[in-house]
């Protein structure tokens, strides 16, 4: 039989000391997926991506009849054809016109309707909101009969107004769905601080909420911009005379019957891009934070 004192004698037994565990490799995860699972697929993706680009540029940029697949000698002639010969210089002209008049007017009515939709309550506020979303579902072939003869009734045929005008009813619904959500995420406390300090509604909104909404207002303006410098249906349609017609309008003179000039068709192509592109290089950031904001909360 053991005796108490011999228990209480007896030496505790050692502690079992785990092996520690072996340091990964520095720079290494080995939970993440190996990168060329990832850089692979997507280099194959980027070349599929490149390649209609670069054919832009070599039909651009390599001498009329000129087989080779790499634009040398480089020549600039197939620009300055579509640039003067071909009126692109008036052509981006009027594009950048109705682009720039597009982003303010729609910037401007979405941002009071976006405030009315989220800080006022009214009996028809749901139902003004499906029709917001409904009209997304409409076409905007379906608008050009009923537009052509309201503006034919205002005399306002062949003229630019009617096609900033179309281009920004047209933009409107969403505009107003992404401001909307995007001023709903500013605390309503902010604006309640600046009446107590003795602000009226206007000046603390233009003090407080304005400032707020910058990366909403990008997104919704580049977006107005971009449309309606690339839309081709109500420039088409409104505008009969050359000297009011827009670039995706002057691309289509580019084409006939018969043949085409792939030259002067892809440096115009190239002269369309180049905003858009200098647009979206400068707007990016504020573009996906805008876009990502606007739509969280509905």
């Amino acid at each position: 039989m053991i005796t108490k004192e011999a228990t209480e004698t007896a030496p505790a037994p050692a502690p079992v000391i785990a092996d520690p565990p072996r340091p990964l490799k520095a720079g290494r995860n080995w939970d993440e997926v190996p990168r060329w699972q990832v850089y692979l697929p997507l280099s194959i993706y980027l070349v599929f991506t490149l390649i209609p680009f670069y054919w832009i540029l070599l039909f651009a940029l390599r001498p009329a009849g000129s087989t080779s697949l790499v634009p040398w000698p480089i020549t600039f002639d197939h620009f300055e054809k579509v640039w003067t010969d071909r009126a692109f210089g008036t052509y981006f002209q009027n594009s950048l016109l109705v682009g720039v008049a597009t982003l303010v007017m729609t910037t401007l009515v979405a941002l009071a309707g976006g405030y009315a939709l989220a800080r006022f309550n009214f009996k028809i506020k749901q139902g003004f909101m499906l029709a917001l979303l409904c009209s997304q579902f409409v076409p905007g072939a379906l608008l050009l009969v009923p537009l052509f003869e309201i503006f034919a009734k205002l005399q306002m045929i062949n003229s630019l107004g009617s096609v900033i005008i179309a281009e920004t009813v047209f933009q409107l619904p969403l505009s107003i769905i992404l401001i909307s959500n995007f001023i709903k995420n500013v605390p309503y406390s902010l604006e309640e601080a600046a009446w107590v300090d003795g602000c009226n509604r206007f000046t603390a909104f233009r003090i407080v909420v304005l400032p707020l909404l910058r990366p909403g207002l990008i997104a919704v303006g580049s977006f107005a911009f971009v449309h309606s410098w690339n839309h081709f249906l109500f420039a088409l349609m409104f505008l009969n005379n050359q000297s009011k017609q827009t670039i995706p309008v002057g691309l289509n003179t580019l084409m006939s019957a018969d043949s085409v000039d792939l030259g002067a068709l892809a440096a115009g192509g190239i002269i369309a891009a180049v905003p858009v592109v200098i647009v979206f290089a400068f707007i990016q950031k504020w573009l996906i934070t805008g876009f990502s904001a606007g739509a969280v909360k509905g």
